[in-house]
């Protein structure tokens, strides 16, 4: 493996991910579960076994950077970088330049994680125009022409509607979201019913969502999926050239200084 500087966590509202990095990509990821109640110490601790499990010295460490959707991580995370790795830590946007022009109404409303994909995108992709779609608890559809960040949408999230979905029915089956992509078919259980309606019934609403998109961006638009269930949605979608899964913590390793 090659030697890594850089320390980046996409902390999300069920899940974090975290991921070492060198100046030229990203080394390793993982993903461990979002606990707002944890401890500097018990965050730090995994952090350490992750270092430990891929070979990092810590002292090698010379940039930890976030990117937050929960501000009750963020004082453990600057607590677990100072005590187990002495650096202060780097969040986005405040402390990392996000090299896009925000034309929200009220810039400081787009979420962080929005932004910083976003901010990915433009640096990875030539086309003009790029919609990104992240699969996260809510599923968001942000827009970028040329260097300015647009806006987008915020849509539900695939898992969030399947739990609104049990939270009210009492027999519905566990989600797994595995469904034959190649094409729907009329489900003959309750299960098969269920995740084909989700997977495909998502992805018709990227199907429709982008054409729309583009005509009000002006034009046709290179779009890419992010997100943990990204790869599953964008399989059955027409719409998805590309599934990018850990496109967050690749811009925050652009942002990085240095």
């Amino acid at each position: 493996m090659a030697k890594a500087r850089l320390l980046l966590f996409d902390v999300g509202n069920t899940n974090t991910k975290i991921g070492l990095a060198d100046g030229t990509g990203l080394l390793a990821s993982y993903v461990l579960p979002t606990v707002q109640t944890d401890t500097a110490d018990g965050l730090g601790l995994r952090i350490m076994e992750l270092c430990g499990l891929e070979g990092v010295d810590p002292a090698e460490i010379e940039t930890l950077a976030v990117c937050s959707v929960v501000p009750a991580m963020d004082p453990i995370l600057i607590g677990a970088g100072r005590r187990f790795f002495s650096r202060r830590v780097l969040f986005a946007p405040g402390d990392l330049e996000i090299g896009l022009e925000n034309r929200y109404a009220r810039p400081q409303e787009v979420g962080a994680d929005r932004l910083v994909t976003a901010f990915a995108a433009r640096r990875i992709e030539r086309a003009e125009r790029i919609i990104v779609i992240d699969f996260g608890t809510a599923t968001t559809f942000d827009c970028v022409l040329g260097e300015a960040y647009l806006g987008g949408l915020i849509c539900p999230g695939v898992l969030s509607s399947a739990r609104a979905l049990a939270s009210g029915t009492a027999k519905l089956p566990q989600v797994t979201l595995e469904v034959d992509i190649s094409d729907l078919h009329i489900g003959k259980s309750t299960s098969d019913s269920l995740n084909q309606g989700l997977v495909f019934g998502f992805a018709a609403m990227v199907d429709g969502l982008v054409p729309r998109l583009e005509r009000a961006m002006g034009g046709p638009a290179r779009v890419l999926a992010t997100g943990g269930l990204a790869r599953r949605v964008a399989a059955a979608s027409r719409a998805v050239h590309e599934v990018r899964e850990d496109l967050l913590l690749e811009g925050l390793r652009l942002a990085c200084p240095g």
